[in-house]
């Protein structure tokens, strides 16, 4: 055992290696951390015993594969080797506001410095084909924020969340970007100098381990982490199907406000923000209309992720085919005769929606919504 690794909690690298076993998530990782008391049990434990303790015949295969690829000890090293470190859901700098969200990553990756919990954070995001209005409405608005003293968070994405980045970087503020990919990746490419900036200037954050590729199913999950991490969300410019309205949906499920600018009723990119105003978000034209919510007692936005994202045609599907009996998600892709990745993500953000919910073993019913 290195050095290095041996300074540190022993703990933390075993943490790293269970988030690399594609069958567990969140949920499951805190389950599993229940049932055996540490990462290091659960990673050692027999397939026999992870299989008593409720796992499925898939997630025990996928675990002990993974032992035979990863080792803890060097994730540890090469995460040192990249500038970054791990924060475990049970470490005192673990964000507050993260920790308080229905499925909080149980690690994450941070380059740069985090804020401390006292400090207040906006979600600032939008379109990536954003218009001149939205770009310069996005930098305005989170520089004048920086400048208060709040904390931009974005994506780090073309558009809308670049605009937000540097306008808080223009002020002088901090600014974090949430990634959806490992830390030793930028996506967009283009944005590598930015990246550095904000990690220099606030931190770049993931929940996703050293490797992962910048994959599009990643992106509706990190929005999760974008909105958790803030007490608000603010869509500054947003399609009728923007991946913005994503977080602002996961904002309202997490009892944060929800705020968006308005634009032309002729402007096919604000057709989603100009509806979130109308299901009830708060509009912003100047920085005052956020800073007159930023305090403990304010009352969240009476908003649901259904007002906000109603069910397409592919959940329509689903949902035909669901009921109270438990369905396993290869049933229902056959059922319904679509490709297994376009099923996953429908379901999930089903669950965000609250129409489906998870019992396990990635078998689905009818939410209490539906």
């Amino acid at each position: 055992m290195s050095q290095f690794f041996s300074a540190l909690d022993p703990e933390i690298g075993y943490w790293i290696a269970l988030t690399r076993v594609g069958r567990i998530g969140p949920r499951r990782f805190d389950l599993l951390l229940r049932a055996f008391g540490s990462a290091s049990r659960v990673w050692d434990a027999s397939e026999a015993i992870l299989g008593e303790a409720g796992l499925d015949r898939r997630t025990v295969k996928s675990l002990a594969a993974a032992r035979q690829r990863v080792d803890p000890t060097r994730e540890v090293e090469n995460l040192a080797r990249a500038g970054a470190r791990a924060i475990r859901s049970i470490d005192p700098e673990y964000p507050a506001l993260l920790g308080r969200i229905y499925d909080p990553p149980p690690v994450l990756y941070v380059q740069g410095e985090l804020d401390p919990p006292e400090h207040p954070a906006i979600a600032v995001v939008g379109t990536r084909t954003a218009t001149s209005y939205g770009k310069m409405a996005a930098e305005r608005l989170s520089g004048d924020l920086a400048a208060a003293g709040v904390t931009i968070v974005s994506g780090l994405a073309l558009g809308i969340d670049a605009a937000a980045h540097r306008g808080a970087l223009a002020a002088g503020g901090r600014t974090v970007a949430v990634l959806g990919h490992g830390l030793d990746r930028t996506y967009p490419s283009q944005h590598s100098p930015l990246a550095k900036q904000i990690a220099q200037h606030g931190a770049l954050v993931t929940e996703f381990p050293l490797g992962t590729k910048p994959d599009a199913v990643n992106f509706p999950r990190r929005n999760r982490l974008i909105s958790g991490l803030t007490s608000g969300t603010l869509v500054v410019e947003a399609g009728a199907r923007s991946g913005a309205l994503i977080t602002a949906a996961f904002a309202a499920e997490q009892g944060r406000d929800v705020y968006a600018v308005p634009g032309s009723i002729f402007s096919p990119a604000s057709e989603g923000t100009n509806g979130l105003i109308r299901d009830g978000a708060a509009p912003v034209t100047r920085v005052g209309d956020v800073l007159a919510e930023l305090h403990p007692s304010r009352a969240p936005r009476q908003l649901s992720a259904q007002d906000i994202l109603p069910l397409d045609d592919t959940e329509q599907r689903l949902l035909g085919v669901l009921s109270t009996e438990p369905l396993h998600i290869d049933e229902i892709a056959q059922m319904v005769a679509l490709p297994m990745s376009t099923v996953s993500a429908a379901l999930a953000m089903m669950e965000l929606k609250g129409v489906v919910q998870q019992s396990g073993g990635m078998n689905y019913v009818r939410g209490i919504r539906s």
